[in-house]
């Protein structure tokens, strides 16, 4: 019942007996749950590590359990730590997938390849674009980073967005969080609303990425300038992958109706981004650009994070956020 909070079902049998028996020793336990002491045993260290029981009082060698209160937010508090490092293992991957992709495709621009076209320059993406749109018959998926948009690509867009949604095409875009703050975006993204179509915001995106039908997929050869160019990929292990990527960013994105909770730390989510970025050395620049904000908003994100953490360095800031589990420790 609680192993989706890393509960295995013998620890939690043993941690409900300790609740309805408090004065039970291991063999009165083993009893109670029918189980070898050994078991037993091998229970209660579980419940140990996980600080589920603790030394009774004025009874040494005896453990009781604490209360459940207690316990479940024990429980939640670690699971949602795991998270949030696997949330940022999964962050990494993304990058990195994304980054080999466009490598790649800056490495043979000239040859062909199967699966592979590139598409130089603004005009010609846009022009591809426009035609591959009208073959899509069931999903169109989109990650749009960079932050606020500008007017003339949401005017660009109108029209393709208008068509797909018309005709009936499942429609899900995910923004960057920055543009909550952005009349303009929010404005073009209530106009999808209405047509139908689906958007989320994240703290943070690989890169400028279309999947059409989950057949093709274009991506933004350069994450720096997107407009530089894009590659249009039809493989498909490379498609799975790509539309994984999308499925997992889009369970952890955010309507952007709905107000960004914060984390325990009392963290936004673009904060808590920030927060790692700060610590792996970036600078003022590189952290804007992820989130989608300007220069000088990155500084004082990073500014009052310092504040927060009592740091005065970027170097303490990193330190002291790990020390405060704000950042799960490096290995």
């Amino acid at each position: 019942m609680l192993s989706a909070l890393g509960l295995d079902s013998v620890a939690e049998t043993v941690y409900r007996a300790m609740l309805r028996h408090p004065a039970a020793g291991v063999a009165d336990l083993a009893g109670a749950v029918g189980m070898a002491e050994s078991a037993v045993r091998d229970a209660l260290d579980t419940l140990s590590e996980l600080a589920l029981v603790r030394p009774a009082a004025g009874n040494s060698g005896r453990l009781r359990a604490v209360s459940p209160d207690i316990g479940m937010e024990i429980l939640m508090a670690r699971q949602q730590a795991q998270l949030a490092a696997q949330q940022q293992r999964l962050e990494s991957s993304r990058a990195a997938a994304a980054q080999l992709i466009s490598e790649y495709a800056e490495l043979r621009p000239a040859t062909s390849h199967p699966g592979v076209e590139q598409l130089v320059g603004l005009d010609q993406i846009r022009d591809r674009l426009a035609v591959l749109t009208r073959e899509v018959t069931e999903e169109f998926l989109a990650f749009a980073p960079g932050g606020p948009q500008t007017a003339e690509n949401m005017a660009a867009s109108r029209p393709l967005n208008q068509d797909l949604l018309g005709r009936g095409v499942r429609m899900r875009t995910v923004y960057l969080d920055s543009v909550r703050t952005n009349r303009p975006t929010v404005e073009h993204a209530d106009w999808l609303a209405r047509l139908g179509g689906q958007v989320r915001t994240v703290p943070a995106l690989p890169t400028r990425m279309i999947l059409m039908d989950r057949r093709m997929a274009m991506i933004s050869v350069s994450s720096d300038d997107t407009a530089a160019g894009a590659v249009l990929l039809t493989g498909q292990g490379t498609l799975t992958a790509l539309c994984a990527l999308f499925e997992t960013t889009w369970e952890t994105a955010r309507p952007l109706g709905e107000v960004v909770p914060l984390d325990t730390n009392g963290l936004t989510g673009q904060q808590a981004t920030a927060l790692r970025l700060l610590a792996e050395g970036h600078t003022d620049e590189a952290i804007a650009k992820r989130l989608g904000v300007s220069p000088r908003t990155a500084r004082r994100i990073a500014s009052e994070l310092m504040d927060r953490l009592g740091a005065r360095s970027r170097f303490e800031a990193g330190a002291r956020a790990v020390q405060q589990g704000w950042l799960p420790t490096r290995r």
